[in-house]
């Protein structure tokens, strides 16, 4: 170890899973750079000897890409470089090529003056405590030395062909497709040159500047594009992907959109049939209509807390073969290795509807019908969100509340539940709720409201 200068991060950058900032502002190549020397400190007393390292589409990210592999190289650490493509190519780099642990250079579904990484270690998730060690080796500038050798190999070719090899559809479909100028553009190309069917392309081209919307499938206008060209081209379904590849957006033939919630009851129906008492996981923001279809359907389901490094590390304690989030992180264990991967979702999506005589809007209109509010965000100091969930908690137990407690709380009551959880990025509260009717609604969203209320934070009008 050497007696290097210590490195100080931007305290906002180390997130709960990942590395993010501004490019410029709160992160530079030297942060990129320190990132590279740490992870290899940390990589090297674990035994490690090599990493892969890939870059989504923006326009900073070739600059902290090469950054982040002199660090690594001045550590001791080789690299194999996998270019450009989604954040689950370099997962798929880390599962398969002899590597040790693998770093994503990607800003993710954030604007495009944003940037950061998202990092494998010994095939597992690097989050949380272990992002604020690698913080600490950086700051007392306690770095490994070493020479470290840098090696380019695309995979991509392979990532496409391993996804391909799991679809099993019968007939062919019409799909259309929106990148988003995102990192998946290159291999969703490769793609639907092999796949049956006919495939219409939007927004392929990989663009750091994003020009023809924010690459984030969560939010609905971001998909007015997809649904026009889902009604213009007549096709069966359309699929969206998020800025780098581990988010999947859904809208069936009518032009509806489906959230990770509504079409994981279609992944999960496939994966129970064949497995059945399977522990199929979604996270508390998912709805409870996912819960009772996968009991129905034979499967155990699993309430866990929200983020993708949290599930993933759930679903390998659990041997569970299928989780999901609301957000449209999709992680099959199943036949595959366990990480969100969106093409791969689609693929399986895509082959359980081309071996179905029903549509994908027909089995939307098989689910329940509920009412429900988007994602609800409220703005709360980090100083104060959790406390502020300390309390309601409180106050909800006094008063023998029936309640989920795992992320926050979820409270159910006849009408249906409501969710309220502190935001591990941001400085927000996350609220959801959902009922059987309109009436029940309001209800759920009065009792929220007199929670917040009750903890001094003004609730805007839902």
């Amino acid at each position: 170890m050497s007696g290097n200068q210590g490195h100080r991060f931007d305290p906002t950058i180390l997130r709960e899973y990942d590395i993010r900032g501004v490019v410029g502002k709160t992160l530079h190549p030297a942060d990129a750079r320190a990132i590279g020397r740490s992870f290899a400190t940390l990589l090297k007393e674990a035994g490690g000897k090599r990493v892969a390292v890939g870059r989504d589409g923006r326009l900073s990210s070739p600059e902290l890409e090469t950054a982040l592999v002199e660090g690594f190289t001045q550590s001791g650490i080789d690299v194999l470089r996998v270019g450009l493509g989604p954040t689950p190519m370099l997962y798929y780099a880390t599962a398969t090529q002899e590597v040790d642990g693998g770093i994503m250079v990607t800003g993710s579904h954030n604007p495009p003056t944003h940037n950061g990484f998202k990092m494998v270690f010994q095939k597992k998730p690097f989050f949380g405590q272990d992002i604020q060690k690698l913080g600490r080796v950086a700051a007392e500038g306690r770095f490994a030395e070493g020479i470290g050798t840098a090696t380019e190999k695309s995979v991509l070719d392979e990532y496409v062909a391993r996804i391909l090899k799991d679809y099993d559809g019968q007939r062919p479909l019409s799909v259309a497709w929106d990148a988003g100028n995102g990192a998946t553009g290159d291999a969703l190309k490769k793609l639907v040159e092999k796949l049956p069917g006919r495939h219409v392309l939007i927004n392929e081209t990989i663009d750091g500047t994003f020009p023809a919307h924010h690459p984030d499938p969560t939010e609905a206008k971001n998909l007015v594009q997809l649904q026009e060209a889902v009604a213009q081209h007549k096709t069966d379904l359309g699929i969206a992907f998020d800025g780098d590849g581990d988010r999947i957006g859904v809208i069936d033939g009518q032009g509806r959109i489906l959230w990770g919630d509504q079409f994981m009851v279609v992944l999960a129906g496939d994966v129970i049939a064949k497995n059945p008492g399977a522990t199929i996981i979604a996270d508390v923001k998912a709805s409870q209509i996912l819960f009772d279809e996968v009991a129905r359907m034979g499967g155990t389901p699993l309430m866990w807390r929200t983020g993708h490094s949290l599930i993933k590390t759930k679903m390998a304690e659990t041997g569970a073969p299928l989780a999901g989030e609301m957000s449209g992180h999709i992680f099959y264990a199943d036949r595959y290795y366990g990480y969100d991967d969106a093409l791969y979702a689609a693929v399986r999506l895509l082959g359980i509807l081309a071996r179905s005589p029903e549509t994908l809007a027909q089995r939307r209109d098989k689910l329940p019908s509920v009412v429900n509010t988007p994602e609800l965000r409220f703005p709360c100091a980090d100083t104060r969100k959790f406390a502020v969930i300390d309390e309601v908690r409180g106050r909800l137990e006094a008063a023998s509340t029936e309640m989920s407690a795992i992320d926050g709380v979820r409270v159910k009551t006849a009408d249906g539940w409501w969710l309220l959880r502190a935001s591990n990025t941001q400085d927000v509260l996350v609220a959801r709720c959902e009922a059987k009717d309109d009436a029940g609604l309001d209800r759920l969203k009065t009792q929220l409201v007199a929670q917040l209320e009750a903890s001094g934070i003004a609730a805007p009008k839902f």
